[in-house]
């Protein structure tokens, strides 16, 4: 997830500084977009707290992988993991500085010309979805220690 994420913001911010490319009849547009802020841009004078978040999320998801013994809960943290670094790496290494640094969002959804969602990334993908496994395996009762039978839930 790291390694997609890396790519497709370094590309976007290689090719798409100054131009937009319409995928799917328009429907999806690739333009770039720096994030000083939070998801949907809220709070960009925050970004030194939001690096330090991101930097804790890491932290408790690489401690929490050590009890680890179901697939499901792996593959939300790694989705999770890897959306928390790819963002912090952007806040750590981008303009306008370390622990400063603004996010690279260049996905933008539209309909008739017009942005239906914030512009994101594929860190942003990773981290929407894998909240909402985590929410779907918490409901479901499938922890991430594992029970018998529970590894492929």
């Amino acid at each position: 997830m790291l390694a997609a994420d890396v790519a497709t913001k370094a590309w976007a911010a290689a090719r798409l500084p100054r131009r937009e490319i319409g995928l799917f009849g328009d429907h999806v547009v690739l333009h770039v977009q720096r994030n000083p802020g939070a998801a949907f841009s809220i709070a960009g004078g925050a970004t030194v707290l939001f690096t330090v978040i991101a930097a804790f999320v890491v932290v408790v998801i690489v401690r929490t992988a050590r009890h680890l013994r179901s697939t499901p809960w792996a593959v939300t943290l790694g989705l999770l993991l890897g959306g928390a670094v790819g963002n912090l790496v952007d806040r750590v290494f981008r303009d306008p500085g370390p622990l400063t640094g603004h996010v690279v969002d260049f996905i933008d959804l539209q309909w008739h010309g017009r942005s239906v969602w914030p512009v994101f990334n594929v860190a942003d993908m990773a981290i929407v979805t894998g909240g909402a496994l985590a929410l779907l395996l918490s409901w479901r009762g499938v922890e991430i220690g594992g029970t018998p039978g529970d590894t492929d839930a």
